[in-house]
């Protein structure tokens, strides 16, 4: 490679992410699930409640950011991958950079009783259903 340009492999995976981006970045509208492959979201659901678990390997908290909205979590961050100094790159699999999904449940959530926890680069989202969108039984007179 000649000093003073960018190496080719950082410029594809960044024009890969754009793409992916521009077709996966439904902030807060009416998807039902983010396309993206990565991180890995499994969602499941706990009686009225929902849980989320995320792989997110070498992710720190404070690169991470989540918000939540009526029945959208959006989860965004930054991974990045440190290299040696002078180490010469054989090959390139782990991915670093920008990611941003989100998840869509088909309740309302309440948005201030999510709870996240990031242990061992899992984090776990644990998400309730709003009290107003819990069925109620309704006594017969």
């Amino acid at each position: 490679m000649i000093a003073g340009l960018a190496d080719p492999f950082d410029a594809l995976l960044r024009l890969q992410r754009e793409l992916e981006g521009r077709r996966t970045s439904e902030w807060f509208e009416d998807a039902t699930s983010g396309r993206g492959a990565y991180p890995p979201i499994n969602v499941f659901q706990q009686g009225h409640d929902f849980v989320a678990i995320v792989e997110l390997p070498g992710v720190v908290k404070s690169d991470l950011e989540i918000q939540a909205k009526e029945d959208t979590i959006a989860i965004s961050g930054n991974k990045s991958v440190a290299y040696g100094e002078g180490a010469s790159i054989h090959r390139r699999e782990r991915v670093a950079g920008s990611f941003a999904r989100s998840i869509t449940v088909p309740v309302k959530i309440d948005p201030n009783g999510i709870k996240a926890e990031l242990r061992d680069g899992i984090l776990a989202l644990f998400i309730p259903r709003a009290e107003s969108d819990k069925p109620r039984a309704i006594k017969i007179g």
